[in-house]
């Protein structure tokens, strides 16, 4: 769009602004049906493939081991001066689960046994002792030495068979004394006993349990719940449940916690709440106060909302019309056109004002007399200046996010979409609709209430922001090298420090924190709750084998599986762990490793057939066959086909295919770090044994791929966003002003401003992940917008001006004007984020606030020096010729 299609366009709008604004309103309304489609639901951003070992291990481990349908939670019982394993405490957990199973909502949502934890096996312990009393009665009291028909519960010469029930439970722990429940306390914790009804007690137990004790600070109780959601859905009924139960835990014990994903998602969802609650009221004030300063008129502020509204209306129909679903990474999208509709906005209305007042003008010479020109010429010269800058801000930007709709992810296709579409929406709103509609306001305020609606524009005006604004173009104009130089020095700290910045994704660090002390000081209903589910997530994850799906990490073994020589690396890799691993440890220090291994030397404790056989098969008395593993594992799966089939699979033969071993992981480390663990292990496995290929995989371990995957694709599709706007700006400045330079040094300033956010980023310890590597989109898009303007801006006044001061410092009053206020209020509006209670809130806010503050500054910084020094280079080669 050169300058004369410009102002055609221009006056094409104000000679038809009624017509334009009713135009812009239909088709608001027609895409914003779209709405009424609902959109596709809501997707996961890892929905996409990611051809490695792991995720092919992931679908092996599905479809021959199956999944876990059900939903696990956690209940701690801790009393760090005392001890948890009191008769008291025992009995407060079993009435505990009494109370869950009497109520039905509560109870409908468990299952099979609901609860399983040591005050379980305990008291399973007691039942099993009365029963063995009590035949033991009876076979003393028949006649003769005859056997009784009232054995029949109790296997011979062993414990019941059958699961003894809660309330069985209860009474036979009532009916003992606490030195007698001590008693049971050490038999049931004797290193050397048996477990009892299948369950190791020692699963429930902190790692700073001494073997042997019994006295701990801490228990787990392992609550199971019924996952009847289907497909693509959250289990709600059983996250419900979770924070009810977590009400009865805190009525019953004086410090005890339940963690669950239904607990982490309550806890976020009050926390986001309360943050909006507490930061809306200064966001807006933020907002009223700065854009107050900057328009100066509520009229303004008004049709610059009503814009914003309009964007927002069309993002939503586009995103109803074409069915995209809502990701994590598309809530960037919205802050992003909420940046750019301020920043066209401003744009606009300051043109127009400084076209109204005479300080823009056509020829160069301003107006005389102080006249100032009707409103309709007023905005179609200072639309006609601007339009160019905004359409090429538009195309560029929509182009560049366009440009990844190649990607593998669909995630980032739909991002690139709906991205331009936005754009392209803003351009509408504030390139067509907020001029005719401003047009029409005015007229009726001044035309009928005979109020003048003219203004001075920002920064233009004398004021403290002239004033700052005209000693940084001077600075710029007397030192440009200087200007340029540290802005590059400062750009290469950035990126040396951006080397070293996390890049791991951290289920944790999404946990809400509690409130500081100001935000638990404020008055009434805006004082926050109490959060302390990253505290209890942490201890948790420290303490104990969670038993969830976050909490366990896989090595899926193929190959010479029922080899003695892989049976035994299994055995040994434990001893390997490292101080520091994420892989979770037993009371001993053992490493919390389940495989075919503790398989056998459990199943053997209960069964004979399979300890006989083990026994025979076994020269080094290690409780693992050296000789016809495979006998052994046949032996397994008639013993306990359950037991068996979660660390071994079969064919339809009955010959085993695999082996898999199961990991209890710290759950608070980042995905990376547990997967770089579990691959460690994988390898010590892999290593010692011949002919077997052992892979790290999991849900924790396929999460860390498709993140790290995920980061990767981002960071591709920001590197051919920055390539295409750079082409594109090369070839527009070379149609408009035949210069191949021109798009370089508008585009440099954008990727300097990158390079001072990661390495603030890195400085502050906020990791660029998949989460934030999104955010860093919105100093791409914003910085373009920004550099394009002043550019445009440096371009149209070095034409009209004699002095290359002189130019620079209009450009930076005027345009810079209008960035410093569009700057201020997007960051005021954004940055107060950094003061909410959620952590994702927290890290949108301080990184978009420092993208935004950023890009300002460089553009009104290194641009302006780069221009100068482009010019200088010019007259120098000109004057060589």
């Amino acid at each position: 769009m050169t300058g004369r299609w410009s102002r055609r366009y221009a006056d094409l709008i104000t000679h038809h602004s009624k017509l334009v604004v009713l135009a812009v309103v239909v088709v608001t309304v027609l895409v914003a049906a779209g709405v009424a489609l609902g959109g596709a639901g809501e997707a996961d951003i890892g929905g996409f493939d990611v051809d490695s070992e792991e995720t092919e291990a992931a679908e092996f481990v599905r479809a021959n081991y199956g999944g876990d349908d059900g939903v696990v939670a956690q209940v701690v019982v801790r009393n760090e001066s005392g001890d948890v394993l009191t008769r008291a405490s025992l009995l407060d957990g079993l009435y505990l689960q009494r109370d869950v199973r009497e109520n039905g909502t509560l109870n409908e949502t468990l299952s099979g046994p609901g609860f399983v934890g040591i005050e379980n096996v305990v008291a399973t312990k007691a039942v099993y002792e009365d029963a063995r009393s009590a035949a033991a009665e009876n076979d003393s009291a028949a006649p003769d030495g005859g056997e009784t028909t009232g054995g029949g519960d109790t296997a011979a010469g062993g414990p019941p068979t059958a699961q003894p029930s809660l309330s069985e439970q209860i009474d036979a722990l009532e009916s003992r004394d606490a030195a007698a429940v001590e008693q049971l306390l050490a038999e049931v914790l004797d290193p050397d006993s048996e477990a009892v009804g299948g369950a190791d007690p020692y699963e429930f137990l902190p790692r700073s349990y001494e073997p042997g004790a019994t006295e701990a600070t801490a228990r787990l109780t392992l609550l199971t719940q019924v996952d009847d959601s289907g497909d693509d859905a959250d289990p709600q009924a059983a996250y419900d449940a979770q924070v009810a139960i977590d009400g009865l835990v805190e009525q019953r014990f004086a410090d005890a916690f339940v963690f669950g994903q239904g607990i982490s998602d309550d806890a976020s969802s009050r926390a986001t709440g309360d943050s909006f609650a507490i930061i809306t009221p200064f966001a807006l004030a933020l907002i009223v106060l700065v854009l107050g300063v900057t328009y100066r008129d509520v009229v303004d502020i008004l049709l610059a909302f009503a814009g914003i509204a309009v964007v927002l209306l069309w993002l939503q129909g586009i995103m109803g019309w074409l069915a995209i679903p809502m990701n994590v990474i598309l809530i960037a999208v919205p802050f992003l056109l909420i940046g750019l509709s301020i920043d066209y906005a401003l744009h606009v209305v300051m043109r127009y004002r400084e076209a109204r007042d005479g300080t823009l003008d056509a020829d160069g010479d301003g107006l005389d007399d102080g006249d100032r020109r009707p409103i309709r010429a007023a905005m179609a010269l200072g639309l006609g200046s601007v339009v160019l800058a905004l359409a090429a801000a538009t195309v560029s930007t929509g182009v560049g996010f366009l440009s990844n709709v190649v990607s593998p992810l669909p995630a980032i296709r739909d991002f690139a979409v709906l991205s331009a579409g936005g754009i392209l929406a803003t351009f509408v709103a504030f390139g067509v609709f907020l001029p005719a509609l401003k047009i029409e306001v005015d007229g009726v305020i001044e035309n009928r209430l005979g109020r003048s609606r003219t203004k001075g524009a920002f920064g233009v005006d004398s004021g403290w922001a002239n004033a700052v604004l005209e000693r940084m173009a001077a600075l710029t104009t007397r030192a440009p090298i200087a200007v340029v130089v540290v802005a590059i020095l400062l750009a290469s700290a950035g990126a040396y420090g951006a080397t070293g910045i996390d890049t791991e994704f951290n289920q944790a660090d999404f946990l809400p924190e509690d409130a500081p002390d100001w935000a638990q000081s404020l008055p009434g209903g805006l004082a926050p709750d109490t959060y302390t589910i990253s505290e209890d997530f942490q201890y948790l994850s420290d303490n104990f084998q969670t038993g969830s799906d976050r909490g366990q990490s896989q090595v899926l073994l193929r190959g010479n599986v029922t080899e003695a020589e892989t049976l035994q690396a299994m055995d040994d890799a434990g001893a390997g762990l490292k101080d520091g691993s994420a892989i979770q440890r037993r009371p001993g220090g053992g490493a919390a490793v389940e495989g075919p291994n503790t398989v056998i030397r459990s199943v053997a404790a209960d069964n004979g057939t399979v300890e006989r056989l083990v026994g025979r098969n076994d020269p080094d008395g290690d409780g693992l066959p050296e000789e016809n593993v495979s006998v052994v594992y046949a032996a397994l799966f008639d013993a306990d086909a359950e037991a068996a089939g979660e660390v071994l699979s079969r064919d339809d033969d009955g010959t085993i295919t695999s082996a898999r071993l199961l990991l209890s992981v710290r759950s608070s480390e980042s995905a990376q770090t547990i997967a770089a663990d579990t691959r460690a292990y994988a390898d010590r496995v892999e290593a010692d044994a011949p002919g077997v290929s052992a892979v790290a995989t999991g849900g924790t371990v396929t999460t860390a791929v498709i993140q790290d995957a995920l980061l990767e694709t981002l960071i591709e599709a920001f590197a051919v966003t920055l390539v295409v706007i750079l082409a594109f700006l090369t070839a527009l400045f070379w149609a408009r002003y035949r210069s191949l330079s021109l798009g370089v040094v508008v585009l440099l300033p954008v990727v300097v401003s990158l390079a001072w956010l990661l390495g603030a980023m890195s400085a502050l310890g906020i990791a660029f992940n998949s989460e934030t590597a999104v955010i860093t989109s919105l100093a791409i898009g914003l910085g373009v917008d920004y550099s394009i303007h002043a550019g445009e801006r440096f371009v149209d006044e070095r034409r009209r001006r004699d002095s290359l001061g002189e130019a620079v410092r209009r450009t930076i009053t005027g345009t810079g004007g209008t960035l410093l206020a569009s700057a201020a209020t997007t960051a005021a509006a954004f940055g107060v984020l950094a003061f909410a209670l959620s952590p994702p809130l927290q890290r949108f806010g301080t990184v978009t606030g420092l993208a935004i503050i950023f890009a300002f500054v460089a553009v009104v910084t290194m641009l302006p020096g780069l221009l100068v020094l482009r010019e200088r280079a010019i007259a120098r080669w000109r004057a060589r010729e």
